[in-house]
């Protein structure tokens, strides 16, 4: 049997795109190497409104861990702190995983984002984003030119500090 990706800690991973279709009842087939790591207190995925793009994002504890972490460093009170509450906490959907592997995306969600037929499904390591296809496209090739500038942005401070260090 073939040994999946691990992330520091030896934890697997949700890796590499899929198309996925929609069918009538809102329902997609999750990939069983996702399925897989989707492990928590219930046989299925936290799914809510991504913070960071427009898409939903889904995962299983280790996501939920994250963001509950990151809430708690803030102070009670502080404004982000009150943000990210009603965005995360407020925002999650627990989607079971059918005999076959579906979850049902909720009719709000996918109205909120266009979901209607074919769907692009992105691993993000501790977690995956699901969008509609041509967003993604669009998504995909800002994220690559950010990429490719913060990679040349990193090299040159890289070689900076080599060059400084060596005065």
């Amino acid at each position: 049997m073939e040994r999946g990706l691990e992330g520091p800690g030896g934890f697997a991973v949700f890796l590499s795109t899929f198309d996925k279709q929609l069918d009538a009842k809102r329902r997609i087939v999750v990939p069983v190497e996702f399925r897989a790591l989707a492990f928590g207190p219930f046989e299925g995925v936290i799914c809510f409104p991504s913070i960071e793009a427009d898409c939903l994002e889904a995962g299983g504890q280790a996501l939920f861990d994250r963001y509950d972490q990151m809430i708690e460093d803030l102070d009670f009170g502080d404004p982000v702190r009150s943000a990210l509450e009603v965005s995360f906490y407020g925002g999650i959907h627990r989607l079971g995983f059918d005999t076959a592997g579906r979850i049902t995306l909720p009719e709000a969600l996918c109205d909120s984002f266009g979901l209607t037929d074919w769907v692009t499904v992105v691993g993000l390591k501790d977690r995956f984003q699901i969008w509609t296809r041509d967003a993604f496209q669009a998504h995909r090739a800002d994220q690559r030119d950010a990429a490719r500038q913060g990679l040349a942005d990193l090299r040159l401070a890289q070689r900076a500090a080599r060059l400084g260090g060596a005065g």
